[in-house]
Parts: structure tokens; C-alpha cells; sequence
């Protein structure tokens, strides 16, 4: 016997929502006083240091006796007590936090007492909200850890704590974007998106893209032949790793795009779609140093890319070149006149050793002949 629906499907999708919801905030609060936990931990184990002058040791024998009296316990492995320390060291060297700080992290409502007064001012604007404790608490443990780590101010911390929490960063994607230094090459790359962007464009465009990208997937054996082809061969079959560097707002149109204008081909290198400003994004490579012509062949792509593949609900399109090596200045001058909207960045592959190490190591050359 066939039951009568007597509701209707928003009725289901009313009852889906409150229990998602009720799944999340769950999800929110056991993270925060896991948080508050290791925080509380960290302090001790760092304050006890300090006035006790405990040895190297100490932490593997406290996560023993922990094993010993909590048996099954997981979690309090000495390598993950010494994460809980340095977790609570960063935090307490930059915030002010005052002697009531074990009341107030047992009480995560209260949050840490994160009062920071005129502690992140930049430039007359108030760098961190009144939001802060519900930022603080709802990024996981391991990638507090990583922030922590790998941060050198405050200001980069909550750069990438906001970052986590607003766009749901994975901590490989986390670790990805401390590995290419996002904080410090976000908003530098040279370009003209101010003159042909829309002002809450040319805001989003300055935020997704970066003036170098770090491309270490790419192991070239010999640098001398590499080339264009080469290096989008290597991201095209590492096309994940790749948009990991760039940014998970970046969708993959494919490579080798093909336009047809006036009845002849033309190809552009590696073509994307960027969800959060709504365009088209061409990438064109060049293994050699930035020439201004470049930028006439990408604003020929982008004209067309916007008359014959742009669809109308969609932004204007936007070209970036990347290259080897660039002279800021004279990209500078080479964006004057340009009406598309384009940038100049540089990229480094594995196969590059870094200038401290160049004298040090033996060239290819020197290598050959030692083998024979």
C-alpha cells in the first residue's frame, strides 16, 4: 500500500538543515575545548620548563605516564605534547592574556580572553575582529600547530587563521600556501587590474593571485633543456599539486585551448576558471625573462577569450604571464594602454638550487666528468 505524502520535500530539507546544523555546531564545540585542552596543556608544560629547568627527556616520559595511567589515550604522544607547547608559546608571546587566562579557557565562551588592545592597528584599520574567539576555535589543532610553526608575527598568524576558517583550508593546502609565502606575495603581483577591473574585482584579483609562484612538483633534470612545452606538460600531470599553488578557487578548462578567429587557430598554454571573481584566467608560460610583447598576444587572447567564450553572466577575463625572471619596472611600463586585465609573475621549479648553495655544489658538467 502506497502511503500519501502529507508534507511537502521543503519540509525535509527544513528537518536536513537543523540537523546538519546541529552536526556542525557539535563538530565546533568538542574542536574548542579540545583547543582550550591543549592550550592549557602547552602552558604548563612550557611554564614547568621554564622554572623547573626540565631536561630534553621530560615530555616522552609525562606522555609514558599519561599512556600508563589513561591506558588507550590517544593524542598525548610526546610529539604531539611538544606541538601542544609550541601551540601555546606562539599564542602567549603575542597575545595579552591576563592571570585569569585557566578560568577563561575553561569556559570557552569566555574564549582566551583575546583582548589585543591596539595590538594589530596597520595603517589606522583594526586588522582583527570582535570575531576573533569564534576564528580562533573553529581552525582544527594540526593547523594551528602549522600556523604556529611557520609564523613569524601576528599579523601572518591571523592572515592564515582567517584564511582556514572562511574558505575550509585542508592542512595540505594550509601547508602548501606557508610553503609559497601566500601572506607575504598576495596583493604584489604587478599589474593593471585597477584600471581595467571594477573596484570589488580588482579586490578579489589582487587577493587570487601572487607575484611568485613556487612550482617543486617540477623536477627537470636538466635546466639548460628546459622549455614552455615542458613546464606545462609537468603542471598539466600535476594539475592537481598545481591548483593547490594557485589557489581551490581555480577550476581546470584544459591546456592547449583553442580559439578560432577569422578561421585561424590559436592556442593559449593553460586556461582556468576562477570561481570567486567570476572570469576566465589564461596563463601563458615563458621560461626566459618578462619582454613586453608578451602582453600584446595575451590581450589578443583575452579579447577573444571575452567575444567567443565568455558567458554573459560572467567578469571580463584575466590574463596572467608567467615567467622565469621579470624587471617590475618595465612590466610597469608595459601595462600603460592595455585595456584587459593582466599580471606578471615568476615561478621556481625543484630543479633551481638556491644562491647560498650554488659554489658549494659541483655543476652537471663537473658531475660528468667525475663519473667517467
Amino acid at each position: 500500500m502506497k502511503m500519501t505524502k502529507q508534507y511537502d520535500d521543503s519540509f525535509i530539507r527544513e528537518l536536513k538543515n537543523a540537523i546538519l546544523q546541529s552536526r556542525y555546531q557539535a563538530a565546533r564545540l568538542v574542536n574548542k575545548k579540545l583547543i582550550v585542552l591543549y592550550f592549557d596543556i602547552g602552558k604548563k608544560i612550557s611554564s614547568n620548563i621554564k622554572k623547573m629547568a626540565w631536561g630534553s627527556k621530560v615530555i616522552d616520559q609525562i606522555s609514558f605516564e599519561l599512556q600508563k595511567e589513561l591506558p588507550g589515550l590517544k593524542g598525548f604522544s610526546s610529539g604531539n605534547i611538544k606541538k601542544m607547547r609550541v601551540f601555546s608559546e606562539f599564542w602567549l608571546n603575542h597575545l595579552s592574556i591576563g592571570s585569569t587566562v585557566s578560568n577563561q579557557l575553561i569556559n570557552p565562551d569566555e574564549a582566551i580572553n583575546l583582548t589585543l588592545p591596539n595590538l594589530l592597528q596597520k595603517e589606522g584599520q583594526q586588522l582583527i575582529s570582535e570575531n576573533f574567539a569564534n576564528v580562533f576555535f573553529s581552525v582544527s589543532f594540526s593547523n594551528h600547530y602549522l600556523i604556529a610553526s611557520k609564523t613569524n608575527s601576528l599579523y601572518e598568524a591571523w592572515f592564515y587563521l582567517c584564511k582556514t576558517a572562511s574558505e575550509f583550508w585542508s592542512y595540505r593546502h594550509l601547508e602548501q600556501q606557508l610553503k609559497t609565502g601566500l601572506y607575504s606575495q598576495q596583493g604584489k603581483l604587478p599589474n593593471n587590474f585597477k584600471s581595467a577591473l571594477s573596484p570589488t574585482n580588482n579586490e578579489k584579483a589582487l587577493k587570487s593571485f601572487k607575484d611568485e609562484y613556487l612550482l617543486d612538483f617540477i623536477n627537470i633534470e636538466n635546466p639548460d633543456e628546459e622549455d614552455e612545452r615542458l613546464i606545462e606538460n609537468e603542471i598539466v600531470r600535476n594539475i592537481k599539486k598545481f591548483i593547490l599553488t594557485i589557489g581551490n578557487d581555480f577550476a581546470f578548462m584544459g591546456n592547449q585551448y583553442r580559439l578560432i578567429v577569422e578561421e585561424q587557430e590559436y592556442f593559449i598554454d593553460l586556461l582556468f576558471f576562477n570561481r570567486k571573481i567570476q572570469c576566465l584566467v589564461a596563463f601563458e608560460l615563458k621560461t626566459g625573462k618578462f619582454k613586453p610583447e608578451y602582453l600584446g598576444k595575451m590581450n589578443f587572447y583575452l579579447s577573444a577569450l571575452d567575444d567567443t567564450i565568455r558567458q554573459p553572466h560572467e567578469n571580463p577575463s584575466i590574463g596572467i604571464i608567467l615567467c622565469k625572471e621579470k624587471n617590475n619596472k618595465i612590466v610597469e611600463y608595459s601595462f600603460r594602454d592595455f585595456s584587459k586585465a593582466m599580471g606578471v609573475a615568476t615561478y621556481r621549479t625543484s630543479s633551481e638550487i638556491p644562491e647560498q648553495f650554488k659554489d658549494a655544489l659541483p655543476n652537471a658538467e663537473s658531475l660528468k666528468n667525475l663519473l667517467k
